[in-house]
């Protein structure tokens, strides 16, 4: 009897979603691959699409600071906004490799996404009076300005009940410290990504800053210029 009717009871749950008894549950198996599939897929374009094309304009905006003089234009003080940019979201990237994506990675990588969109504002207002900024150029620094909210809203997605956490909604507890990654991210991928990152940002702007600082060994602004000597100064070749 009791059988009977726990059957009976189950039956009529899984019928009150207008499913026949069994469906709910593979519903619900259904849903939970398909999330699966969803974060594996966000992972696989933040791990082998965002990060690695991320290079791309990072170093095409390099080159087009060197066509336009940046060492005797705007000078060592905008290659230093370079470097802080690049370690507001280098920082952020780095722990999200390296550790669990939880409350405090996320909210690191907020921060270094807004850090950086306001860095960004101070170099090209800068550098704007100081040296010619060309149509790529600007075309360029649309990519970098945009990729940081990229990479921060697909990880904020993989982990969602920590994102909610952060707010103090959801089932689960916001999680504040840094956790190792488990399983961690393959040797050789790191080692592919650091060397990437090195040969096609590390290196290319610790040249431009040591070009700028052998012209100009302060970090102080430059008086600004007229349109006619930006123009001759910072000509594109």
């Amino acid at each position: 009897m009791y059988r009977t009717v726990c059957v009976t009871v189950n039956a009529s749950i899984d019928m009150s979603d207008g499913q026949a008894p069994g469906q709910s549950a593979e519903r619900t198996h259904r849903e939970s691959e398909d999330a699966q599939l969803t974060d594996l897929a966000l992972r696989r374009a933040l791990l082998y699409g965002i990060l690695p094309f991320w290079i791309v304009p990072g170093l095409a905006d390099w080159y087009w600071h060197r066509k336009t003089h940046i060492e005797t234009t705007s000078g060592t003080h905008e290659s230093m906004t370079h470097a802080i940019m690049m370690c507001s979201v280098g920082v952020p990237l780095t722990l999200a490799l390296l550790f669990d994506i939880n409350a405090l990675v996320l909210t690191t990588m907020f921060v270094g996404t807004a850090v950086h969109e306001g860095v960004t504002y101070w170099d090209v207002d800068y550098a704007k009076s100081r040296r010619e900024i060309p149509t790529i150029e600007q075309h360029t620094h649309s990519f970098l300005e945009m990729l940081p909210f990229a990479a921060t809203m697909m990880a904020s997605c993989m982990k969602a009940p920590q994102l909610a956490a952060i707010f103090g909604r959801g089932k689960e507890p916001a999680s504040w410290r840094l956790k190792p990654k488990n399983p961690p991210l393959t040797v050789r991928y790191v080692a592919c990504l650091t060397a990437s990152v090195t040969l096609g940002i590390a290196l290319p702007y610790a040249e431009e800053m040591l070009r700028c600082w052998r012209v100009d060994r302060s970090f102080a602004p430059r008086p600004a210029r007229t349109p006619e000597d930006r123009a001759t100064a910072g000509a594109v070749s």
